[in-house]
């Protein structure tokens, strides 16, 4: 089994940065990929931003330029830096994780964090 914690949400204005952190543990050796998705309400997840352990990544069309994932594997631990925020980004991000190599989408992941909520005021 694998636990995935989130960390690193909070409320900003737009324009600002954030960093999230999802520290996994417990099988952490039969993960390949990590990656983040949010979930606005009223709107179904949607995909952010995915890393395989080789440093492979994809990134939704509205973040490309202004979020960047990242993974310190030495530390189990991927990161998603967040930069000139928006109000659209207001979410509950969650960070997941998989054996499979799958980036884009229509991928299915096994593991889930209990997701951080990023709040981004105009």
């Amino acid at each position: 089994q694998v636990q995935l914690v989130e960390s690193g949400g909070g409320l900003v204005q737009a324009g600002d940065s954030l960093r999230l952190s999802c520290a996994a543990s417990g099988s952490i050796f039969v993960i390949n990929v990590m990656g983040w998705y949010r979930q606005a309400p009223g709107k179904e997840r949607e995909l952010v931003a995915t890393i395989t352990r080789s440093g492979s990544t994809n990134y939704a069309d509205s973040v490309k330029g202004r979020f960047t994932i990242s993974r310190d594997n030495a530390k189990n631990t991927a990161y998603l830096q967040m930069n000139s925020l928006k109000p659209e980004d207001t979410a509950v991000y969650y960070c997941a994780a998989d054996r499979s190599s799958c980036l884009g989408l229509g991928c299915s992941y096994d593991y889930w964090g209990q997701g951080t909520q990023v709040t981004v005021s105009s």
